[in-house]
């Protein structure tokens, strides 16, 4: 019997629209029950120049209508012959094969306009749960009040720092 990489998607560590923070989560379980080596994991975040990047399949979603993210965090499993996309925010299964995923939620970019083209950063997941950094603050309208609830869990005292807004493609890793 194979041993699950992390828990079913019911189990996991859940916050609608914290994505980076639920990878971090997804990362930090793999870490502390040791179901596969770091080195395998890859932290993908998905923006552009303009924040607006499409992906389908996402439970946010209306139909076939994709949702336009400002930035999208998934989690990567390369260590297989068919790699693994873990995406807590997907309708598709969990995990489901990288190229399904690319097939539905990513789809091809020579089908949508240029401003909606996405860019991707690889981050391997030990970096990520050592160096990830949020203040939320891109989550909190102008009167201070949040937009979506942040998570009810106990907050890892590193995702917070008070070096401006965290919402960028990568950010709050060190180079």
């Amino acid at each position: 019997m194979n041993r699950r990489l992390v828990p079913t998607r019911e189990d996991c560590v859940y916050t609608s629209c914290y994505c980076e923070e639920n990878v971090w989560k997804l990362c930090d379980y793999v870490r502390k029950q040791r179901t596969a080596p770091l080195e395998h994991l890859f932290v993908i975040f998905i923006s552009n120049e303009t924040r607006t990047v499409p992906l389908w399949k996402q439970k946010s979603g209306h139909g076939d209508l994709p949702v336009i993210w400002d930035y999208h965090v998934i989690l990567l499993q390369a260590d297989q012959s068919d790699s693994l996309v873990y995406d807590l925010d997907s309708t598709l299964s969990f995990p489901c094969s990288l190229k399904l995923y690319a097939a539905q939620a990513l789809r091809s970019e020579s089908d949508i306009r240029p401003e909606y083209h996405r860019k991707f950063r690889v981050v391997p997941a030990d970096s990520f749960l050592l160096n990830f950094a949020s203040d939320r603050s891109h989550m909190r309208n102008s009167d201070g009040s949040w937009k979506m609830p942040p998570p009810t869990v106990p907050d890892e005292p590193r995702w917070f720092h008070q070096h401006g807004p965290c919402h960028r493609l990568g950010c709050g890793l060190q180079p």
